[in-house]
């Protein structure tokens, strides 16, 4: 018996934790990260569609029009819910901000907000200003819709890397 003491101690401490509302925050974590990078992405995809010949789709109009990107913003919640569920994991299975799949993970996470808030975000807000202006020229401005997408690609492959390192927890 004294052998599964130690096995059993940790599964009751284990479903202790894992409660509701560690899955809650959980959850939000997760779609924080998803909606924030799904905006990314889509910011991306929508400077592709803006090199194409042609009218400007209504959706891409929409998109760009003026105003913060704050679908993109949410990206400020996942350290915050992190750090959040980094607090509620004490017990069996405690978390720690010096574990390195958390300091990888939080380093990602720097990056992409750091690219986001010099790179994307203000050339995201060039292109709001060209395509709500009518002054959108897709050759004239081909080098701002690209820095979007190519900033977006990047941040789609950071996010990736980083789900992996917080689901593998390495």
């Amino acid at each position: 018996m004294p052998t599964h003491a130690p096995m059993t101690a940790t599964l009751v401490a284990v479903s202790v934790n894992r409660g509701t509302a560690y899955e809650v925050v959980l959850l939000a974590h997760v779609l924080a990260a998803v909606i924030g990078f799904g905006a990314v992405c889509v910011a991306g995809a929508y400077a592709v569609l803006l090199g194409h010949s042609g009218p400007i789709p209504e959706s891409v109009r929409r998109y760009y029009r003026p105003g913060v990107n704050w679908a993109g913003r949410i990206l400020f919640l996942v350290p915050i819910l992190g750090f959040v569920l980094l607090g509620m994991s004490h017990g069996a299975h405690a978390y720690s901000s010096s574990d390195g799949w958390v300091m990888v993970g939080l380093i990602l996470w720097v990056a992409a907000a750091l690219a986001g808030e010099m790179v994307l975000w203000p050339d995201e807000r060039g292109l709001q200003q060209l395509v709500a202006g009518g002054a959108w020229d897709g050759s004239a401005h081909r080098s701002l819709r690209l820095r979007v997408a190519w900033t977006s690609a990047a941040l789609m492959i950071i996010f990736v890397v980083a789900m992996v390192v917080m689901v593998a927890k390495p």
